[in-house]
């Protein structure tokens, strides 16, 4: 095994994994306040990252890149609405596979839609961070008496730094706002909260439209890295493993999760790594990285079943 490549492996997945962290945060959030698992997560993504490459670009409006993402975070909080009131409330009271089947369907339909609009023409994001002077770090150790070199793009470093700055801002605003503690009560206990005056359908609402601005944020970071098309919607395939991983209901396992499956795909991805599983199967594993996450997951939950931080409820009859 190169070890000499290890640091920069293992730093680079946990960079991408920062992203992953904030659309896991969003599935969370979803999850949390009505119950609902939100499988249309990443074609809310990629229409709030199309809308902000459309509001940016020539073809487009041509806005300056700061106002087409203040653009595209409100249709995406539009979107969300949308979703949720005329989607999502009539299925109240619904069985719990209806509900997911609904939102499968929204999947496909907002997937379609995005064609319909777009195209599947792969598309350059505009520019947000420096791509062309990469930070380089010397580790405070050596290899066979060479020093360890991590060189880091500064589009991982920042998009990183901005998903953790979101991530923070959201336990902010759960912990020191009315909403968020209306937020917090929706979640612990519908018919109680509704009980003390909290309107749910509200909590509901406000709920699908920070997933939206999550979904084109986290949509925004990583399409400055890997470019747009519609492949972009598969990222949320590693931000589900990161949910479970964490725990359904956790917010800060979420962002564990989410470095975690980061981690694991960068040291996946490590050259001559062949002591873990041979010549040709560590190839296959570098070649088919995403499911990793779901390999890690079945492990976890093999011995932890509600994820690293997900909460056991007992039920009495």
């Amino acid at each position: 095994m190169n070890w000499q490549l290890l640091p920069q492996f293992a730093i680079t997945g946990l960079l991408n994994g920062g992203p992953i962290a904030l659309i896991a945060l969003g599935i969370v959030l979803i999850f949390k306040s009505s119950e609902v698992f939100n499988f249309a997560q990443g074609q809310m993504l990629l229409i709030g990252t199309m809308t902000t490459w459309w509001f940016a670009s020539d073809t487009g409006l041509g806005l300056p890149l700061w106002l087409a993402i203040i653009c595209a975070l409100a249709a995406s909080v539009l979107l969300g609405l949308l979703i949720e009131r005329l989607a999502l409330r009539p299925m109240t009271g619904q069985p719990l596979l209806s509900i997911i089947l609904m939102t499968l369907a929204l999947a496909q339909l907002l997937q379609g839609l995005t064609i319909l609009v777009f195209g599947t023409v792969q598309r350059s994001f505009p520019v947000i961070f420096d791509v062309t002077n990469p930070y380089q770090i010397t580790l405070p150790f050596t290899y066979n008496d060479n020093p360890m070199i991590v060189v880091l793009r500064q589009n991982l470093v920042w998009s990183f730094v901005v998903a953790m700055v979101c991530v923070t801002l959201l336990w902010l605003f759960f912990q020191f706002t009315s909403t968020g503690l209306a937020m917090r009560a929706t979640a612990e206990n519908h018919e109680t909260a509704q009980s003390v005056g909290i309107r749910i359908n509200r909590v509901f609402g406000i709920s699908w439209a920070i997933a939206g601005i999550i979904a084109a944020v986290g949509g925004i970071l990583i399409a400055t890295a890997s470019g747009l098309d519609l492949s972009l919607s598969i990222v949320v395939l590693a931000a589900f493993p990161a949910v479970l991983l964490g725990g359904l209901e956790s917010i800060p396992g979420a962002v564990v999760g989410g470095l975690i499956v980061g981690l694991a795909q960068g040291l996946v991805a490590l050259p001559n790594n062949d002591f873990l599983f041979g010549p040709d199967a560590a190839q296959a594993v570098r070649n088919s990285a995403a499911i990793i996450p779901y390999i890690i997951l079945l492990i976890v939950l093999v011995f932890r079943p509600d994820g690293l931080f997900g909460q056991k409820r007992i039920e009495r009859i």
